[in-house]
């Protein structure tokens, strides 16, 4: 399977349970692989036949920035449901991470997989 690939896109927004990581925006890690049939993409050389990657990053932080969220869960989540509003997305799988979250580890998150219900 073809796949577009977003890695290690860092986004500020509002996640977290606690008082402190509700009062400002803190740093968050999106990685993002878009399942799509690229053949005619690659034959035309055209982006008709693809995603435009650079409109999806922007919607997502644009969509981080805007909403809060109590955990990275639900924001993964909403991201997946963003990604497959493309109409050419098959599928796609989402890790979303907050450096420094956890004591001692360089990043605490969740990564999911959604697929467009056939």
């Amino acid at each position: 399977m073809d796949k577009i690939v977003i890695k290690d896109l860092l986004v500020q927004g509002i996640v977290g349970i606690n008082d402190w990581e509700r009062a400002q925006p803190q740093d968050i890690l999106v990685n993002i692989e878009i399942n799509i049939e690229l053949h005619k993409a690659s034959a035309k050389d055209s982006l008709e036949e693809s995603i435009d990657y650079n409109a999806i990053g922007e919607r997502i932080i644009s969509y981080a920035k805007n909403e809060t969220r109590l955990t990275v869960e639900a924001l993964a989540a909403d991201i997946a449901a963003l990604c497959l509003e493309e109409p050419l997305a098959l599928a796609v799988r989402v890790r979303v991470e907050k450096p420094g979250a956890l004591r001692f580890a360089r990043s605490v998150g969740v990564e999911i997989e959604r697929s467009k219900k056939q």
